[in-house]
């Protein structure tokens, strides 16, 4: 990866309630055609940051936003642009995410994938990788690292 037009920040999430604040600073700098892509292992908070940001956008912060694990994808709308919040852990090829739309979301829609990794080839460069890991002797905190390329290089230092 050239590290020309990509930014990198690291810092800590004390509490459930950070990655909140974080999620609705993130929902500030959301633009159509955004792709945000959520790594972590299982239960490291890539739903929680997801579901905090999706609130945060529609303006509803009582909203049910369910994981997607099983539907694998759940849409929302809100006054400028559409969400998809996608999990790709079960997908077994990247190519099902053409099944799954994601080809024509990307460009269109404010989009959060979680394992993107399932589909690391067909990611658009222009995007947002988000890494959450939970924090030793701390069960309640996040260490996070932002990955910003192109339109996002600059978007990040405000967050």
């Amino acid at each position: 990866m050239s590290d020309e037009n990509v930014s990198r920040r690291a810092f800590a999430l004390a509490d459930p309630a950070a990655t909140d604040a974080f999620g609705r600073r993130l929902a500030a700098q959301l633009r159509a055609g955004d792709v945000i892509c959520l790594h972590g292992a299982l239960g490291a908070g890539k739903t929680a940051l997801a579901r905090a940001l999706i609130r945060a956008a529609t303006g509803e912060p009582a909203l049910e936003v369910p994981s997607p694990t099983f539907s694998l994808v759940q849409t929302y709308e809100t006054a400028g642009f559409e969400i998809w919040h996608a999990d790709l852990y079960r997908l077994e090829s990247a190519a099902e995410s053409v099944e799954l739309g994601l080809d024509d979301a990307f460009g269109e829609a404010v989009v959060l994938l979680e394992w993107p990794e399932r589909i690391s080839g067909r990611l658009p460069a222009d995007r947002l990788d988000i890494t959450l890991e939970a924090v030793p002797d701390a069960p309640e905190a996040r260490r996070i690292e932002l990955i910003a390329r192109q339109s996002w290089s600059e978007r990040v230092a405000s967050l």
